[in-house]
């Protein structure tokens, strides 16, 4: 009689369906603000997290930098306070320096060149974050970064005077413009917008969306029209967290994801150009550059390149990724 107890009862958990592991709750922290194109992707990502799941796998998001900056987000991860974050390149290099390989200022020339470099360079970093207790669920675009100032600037000479927003936790960068005669002044992102109206800061590199969401267009009026560098984002978890999922929820998370990373990259690539044309409408002042001005920022940004990649990137994987773009270019010319 027991034993036929004991079998319905496992009878009755099977027909319910009862989950392998408990539910699991991901508290992502994200900078991007309500109502902006990356936190409305980032909803419907994690809305089918839960419905590929069944309800097993639910997100909470933190935006707007209401939990702390990138750095707060990573400590608070490895303390299993957050589950996962969406980063940007400077939060993504706190945990793999080696992806500034990415990131040089001036290096890549279009989407299509920086696409094809880490599309060959995925496999090396989504390994190293695994390493790091990070998994990478998808990869995406910030924007091609320009250069808000509160006064016209057109050359590196005239920046130069300026007082330079650098991310507090990325001591390599700011130590790199220092070196070439900027005066580089380390904040907080969350500090950006209070330090732009105080005086504290009259320039910032950053890409036109970030501008046009966070209103920082609206005290630095004016952008030179010069393309430093896209960033890029990723949204990752932790392993600790991921490994509690199942392997088959794991699938549909990873493809929903790829999808969100897909959608959000054309959706920034479309907005760009039509955020400058808003901020324009509302008072930006745009700076052209000639040939030779253009030039001249180039020389500035390879100037850097020593300080950005010493005891960073591995020259090997300079040299893969030195190599892809090159194959890339040469594609390319064949096409012409």
């Amino acid at each position: 009689m027991k034993t036929r107890i004991i079998a319905a009862l496992i009878a009755l958990a099977a027909l319910l369906g009862a989950p392998a592991v408990s539910a699991q709750t991901i508290k992502l922290g994200t900078l991007a603000p309500k109502g902006s194109p990356w936190f409305d992707i980032l909803q419907d990502m994690t809305a089918e997290w839960s419905a590929a799941s069944g309800g097993a796998v639910k997100a909470r998001i933190y935006p707007g930098g209401s939990i702390g900056d990138e750095n707060d987000m990573i400590r608070k991860m490895r303390i299993g306070q957050l589950q996962g974050a969406v980063l940007t390149s400077e939060g993504l290099g706190r945990i793999v320096p080696e992806i500034r390989v990415l990131q040089l200022p001036m290096w890549y020339r279009s989407d299509e060149e920086l696409d094809y470099v880490r599309a060959g360079l995925t496999a090396d970093f989504e390994a190293l974050f695994e390493q790091r207790g990070f998994r990478v669920l998808n990869w995406g675009d910030i924007g091609w970064v320009r250069l808000f100032t509160r006064s016209p600037v057109t050359s590196p000479a005239t920046l130069q005077p300026l007082k330079l927003f650098c991310w507090a936790a990325d001591p390599k960068t700011c130590d790199a413009w220092t070196r070439q005669g900027f005066s580089s002044v380390p904040l907080a992102f969350t500090d950006i917008f209070s330090g732009l109206q105080s005086g504290m800061i009259d320039a910032i590199f950053t890409a036109p969306v970030p501008a046009l969401s966070y209103q920082w267009f609206g005290i630095a009026d004016h952008m030179t029209d010069v393309r430093i560098i896209k960033m890029i984002g990723a949204t990752i978890v932790t392993m600790k967290v991921w490994k509690k999922i199942p392997a088959d929820v794991r699938a549909q998370i990873l493809a929903s994801a790829a999808e969100a990373g897909s959608l959000s990259e054309a959706r920034i690539r479309g907005f760009e150009e039509q955020s400058i044309e808003v901020m324009k409408e509302h008072g930006l002042t745009v700076h052209l550059l000639s040939p030779a001005l253009q030039e001249a920022w180039e020389a500035k940004s390879r100037d850097a390149y020593p300080v950005l990649l010493d005891g960073v990137v591995p020259p090997d994987l300079v040299a893969k990724a030195r190599r892809l773009r090159e194959e890339f270019r040469g594609r390319r010319a064949g096409m012409d």
